[in-house]
């Protein structure tokens, strides 16, 4: 089994440049700061495999050094976002492998979660159609979800036998849509409609099947020309400060808002209001 190593990472301390990067497992490009990721083997509903998970988790690792990428738009090619792993590439040959191999596996599965989170970058999902297993946790890693009215979102790991606990589903979807109902998913493994979905929270909003990618792109667009240092401080924060308590969370953004406070993008805006024009941010 092979697992593929990224292609993008840079050496400690130096910045790269992702525009050029040639992904080889889904369609990738960057343009006006907004990178899109493209899940694109729409003739199976775009499921994964061993080396697109693994792919995934490199570039979004590599994210982190990216000059030229301000947010992230993940969308699937054709009516569905993502149908999970792949039941002839992955599921058959979990059921070969020895313990080891199966902990390697789902260790590399969780570690795509944790690269979309940990990435500086706001991360949208545009959704639509079929977004099931490991396709739903890539929507659930995002910061912001968009769906469309045919949305179905199903967290199905037990209906092949499995936990619902996979790929960190049990921390995240209750803080997203509350214990209750994101046990009811866990344990059934039902589609959660678009309409459900956005009551509940997980979507933003709703569009139409032709217009949620462009959505998604407007508003990571919009992200894009924003103070992006201030969004990634925004978004590291959104995630640590699960583990604190109020008095830690209070300090600890009075700390990185001081850090804001000493960027250029701060002076700009300042500037800019006084000269009552629009600020132009550069992130830094």
């Amino acid at each position: 089994m092979k697992y593929l190593q990224g292609e993008a990472h840079a050496l400690p301390g130096h910045r790269t440049a992702l525009a050029g990067y040639a992904a080889r497992h889904f369609l990738f490009a960057v343009e006006d700061g907004v990178a899109t990721v493209t899940l694109n083997r729409p003739e199976r509903k775009n499921p994964l495999t061993f080396d697109s998970y693994a792919e995934l988790r490199d570039l979004f690792r590599a994210l982190a050094t990216a000059d030229d990428v301000k947010a992230v738009v993940i969308a699937g090619a054709g009516s569905d976002f993502c149908s999970g792993g792949d039941v002839h590439e992955i599921i058959g040959p979990l059921t070969r492998l020895d313990m080891p191999g199966l902990l390697t596996f789902t260790r590399m599965t969780g570690d795509v979660v944790k690269a979309i989170r940990a990435c500086p970058q706001p991360v949208i999902a545009a959704v639509d159609g079929v977004c099931a297993g490991a396709g739903a946790m890539l929507a659930l890693a995002s910061d912001i979800r968009y769906g469309t009215e045919r949305s179905k979102t199903a967290f199905l790991f037990t209906r092949v036998g499995l936990a619902g606990c996979d790929m960190g589903a049990c921390a995240l979807l209750p803080r997203v849509i509350g214990q209750g109902r994101a046990a009811e998913l866990l344990y059934t493994g039902r589609s959660m409609s678009g309409a459900e979905g956005e009551r509940w929270g997980f979507f933003n909003a709703l569009h139409a099947p032709e217009d949620v990618q462009a959505a998604a792109c407007t508003l990571a667009q919009s992200l894009a020309a924003g103070p992006t240092f201030a969004h990634g401080m925004t978004k590291k924060m959104l995630q640590q400060e699960w583990n604190m308590g109020v008095d830690e969370a209070i300090e600890a953004e009075a700390q990185a808002q001081a850090i804001c406070m000493a960027t250029n993008d701060f002076h700009r805006a300042y500037h800019a209001f006084v000269a009552k024009r629009r600020p132009e941010f550069e992130g830094d």
